[in-house]
């Protein structure tokens, strides 16, 4: 089995990587940020994720509440409710400046010393809210950036960045974990989660995630408000 590192949040996408990777025979090691934000019920969740498909499991501490800018470090920034067809118009506060870009080389600092080559990740382009490190070509070019600037380039080997639900709708990414057999009510979505870890069932990131279940024929297993659960029957 070829060794992997996945970048692990704790969110339905990040957890169908992990099983997607399982399934292509990858030996993956899953990656998770302690980077100071709102909704840490999802470092729970890639703990629990990891525990059940028995993958080592790295927690990397990385600040960015102290850079801000974005509600979901920044306590001061409420977490914005948008209408459903206004999700992906514009860059959103929820943005977190240059995430995917420190993520990225923090993986590839731990594979360089590790001798791994391949990096997933769960961005995707289609049902999403408009951040600019989901886009393919930012993928192409951190995986150029991340090559050139370790020993990779000098061994003749590269990095590969495996980004599969890159042109996925929510609904059919919802659709292949479910048939990999993703466990969905272990994982955590919700931007602005209560103190329990429940989702709102109000911000970007649940209503693209009710949608995905809904357009896909199923159940969202989380336990959201019961307004929410009446509105989707749930």
């Amino acid at each position: 089995m070829k060794k992997s590192l996945i970048l692990l949040s704790g969110g339905l996408d990040s957890a169908t990587v992990l099983a997607i990777a399982l399934n292509e025979g990858f030996q993956p090691v899953a990656m998770s940020f302690d980077y100071g934000q709102r909704h840490r019920v999802e470092l729970e969740k890639s703990r629990l994720l990891s525990e059940k498909y028995k993958v080592p499991h790295i927690v990397m501490h990385v600040p960015l509440n102290v850079i801000g800018g974005s509600a979901l470090t920044d306590c001061d920034i409420d977490v914005p409710e948008n209408p459903q067809e206004e999700i992906g118009g514009e860059i959103p506060i929820t943005y977190v400046p240059a995430r995917n870009t420190i993520f990225l080389a923090i993986a590839a600092g731990y594979c360089e010393v590790n001798k791994i080559e391949d990096i997933f990740i769960g961005t995707n382009v289609m049902d999403y809210s408009g951040y600019p490190d989901c886009r393919p070509e930012f993928i192409q070019a951190m995986e150029t950036a991340i090559t050139l600037g370790t020993r990779y380039a000098d061994e003749d080997r590269k990095f590969t960045i495996h980004a599969p639900l890159s042109s996925m709708k929510k609904s059919e990414i919802i659709k292949t974990g479910t048939e990999l057999g993703v466990d969905y009510s272990l994982t955590s979505t919700c931007y602005n989660p209560d103190r329990d870890g429940n989702p709102c069932g109000y911000c970007d990131s649940c209503k693209l995630r009710l949608r995905g279940f809904r357009e896909a024929g199923l159940i969202d297993p989380l336990p959201y408000p019961d307004e929410i659960k009446a509105k989707e029957r749930l």
